[in-house]
């Protein structure tokens, strides 16, 4: 796939400065953005992706403009759980609202300086080994799976989230016991403190970090061309923060989206196995030959795929939950009433003793 120089160049530094604008705005005026903000920065990050979609149809062609559209929409999808992530610790550690902007700006940096090395690793590993698809390709049935077992025994999100790195920051490192802004060390009565803030910013490091290993094999396995694996991560995280306030309560209902992503990634991990077999070149795998008799998915069927289980998914979890929801308030009228008769024969009984 030859892209123009001056296209690929030109992108990269329209995102860079779209990044600093980004950047500049949550450090000069931290808040919380309003639903009304938060959803215009949203159609307009989205809009802008759907719009970097159609150009690329135009200066490459359909088959590039396809695994864009194929790659962003995983990775957005999968984006959207990992917020789940981030929700966790905003609670945990209590970090202001005001704050939660910059806390999240950082998370998208080091989320696209994380994915940016995954990605020229994964590209060069894939250059000059075409066995890496069958790991990806276990890797990403491995994810679906539990994806799929959390879905099937309803697990819910784990309440905190720490790993061991955090847990031994927290133990030796002399810290304040409130947040200072955003700094993350300050000097109290002469002496240099660390703040909780250090603590939240390796949660969502470490996390990032864990997005990157599954998200990468993801879109690995729906196009090989670097630009667009980078592109197609971008404008997944771009926005991400305005989505977070946005759809803050709207999580909780997307009761079906690990479903949904098992389904994917399932599917994006088979798609790898085949495309490994096609271009086999493992000595005990049919005498190292490639089996060309394996059918190859085209990326017409894999967003056909990918668009349809998140129109499904998201379908069923919301009217799943509007019917949890009238459950719960016809259940609710019901008790109602109960205590209203239960409390019935006490009144009574109450004005017979009176006559």
């Amino acid at each position: 796939m030859d892209l123009p120089v001056w296209f690929e160049i030109g992108t990269f530094v329209v995102l860079i400065l779209l990044l600093i604008v980004d950047l500049l705005i949550v450090t000069r005026r931290p808040h919380a953005p309003s639903i009304k903000e938060a959803s215009l920065w949203v159609s307009f990050y989205v809009g802008l992706a759907v719009v970097f979609g159609i150009v690329l149809m135009f200066v490459g062609h359909g088959q590039a403009s396809g695994e864009f559209f194929a790659g962003w929409l995983t990775e957005y999808s999968l984006s959207v759980d990992n917020l789940f992530i981030f929700v966790i610790i905003m609670a945990q550690f209590r970090v202001p609202r005001q704050y939660q902007q910059s806390v999240l700006m950082f998370g998208i940096l080091t989320a696209i300086v994380m994915r940016g090395v995954f990605i020229l690793l994964g590209a060069a590993l894939i250059n000059q080994f075409a066995w890496v698809f069958y790991i990806f390709g276990a890797f990403l049935i491995y994810t679906a799976v539990k994806l799929a077992n959390q879905q099937v025994h309803h697990e819910e999100q784990e309440e905190e989230y720490e790993n061991a790195l955090v847990r031994r920051a927290r133990r030796v490192l002399p810290m304040t016991p409130d947040y200072h802004g955003i700094k993350l060390r300050v000097r109290v009565e002469g002496k240099r403190l660390y703040t909780p803030m250090l603590i939240v910013f390796l949660s969502i490091a470490s996390a990032d970090l864990l997005f990157a290993v599954d998200s990468i094999p993801a879109i690995f396995g729906l196009t090989q061309e670097a630009f667009i694996v980078f592109t197609a991560n971008i404008f997944a995280l771009m926005g991400l923060r305005q989505l977070y306030f946005l759809i803050g309560g709207l999580l909780e209902r997307l009761v079906y989206l690990s479903a949904g992503l098992a389904v994917i990634l399932a599917f994006i991990g088979v798609k790898l196995v085949l495309h490994a077999l096609h271009e086999n070149n493992l000595p005990f795998i049919n005498g190292g030959e490639p089996l060309h008799g394996v059918p190859e998915v085209s990326i017409g069927m894999s967003l056909s795929v990918i668009v349809g289980t998140l129109l499904v998914t998201t379908a069923a979890s919301l009217l799943k939950s509007r019917s949890d929801a009238r459950k719960a308030a016809l259940s609710s009228a019901s008790d109602e009433v109960v205590s209203a008769d239960d409390a019935a024969p006490e009144t009574h009984g109450a004005d017979d003793h009176r006559r």
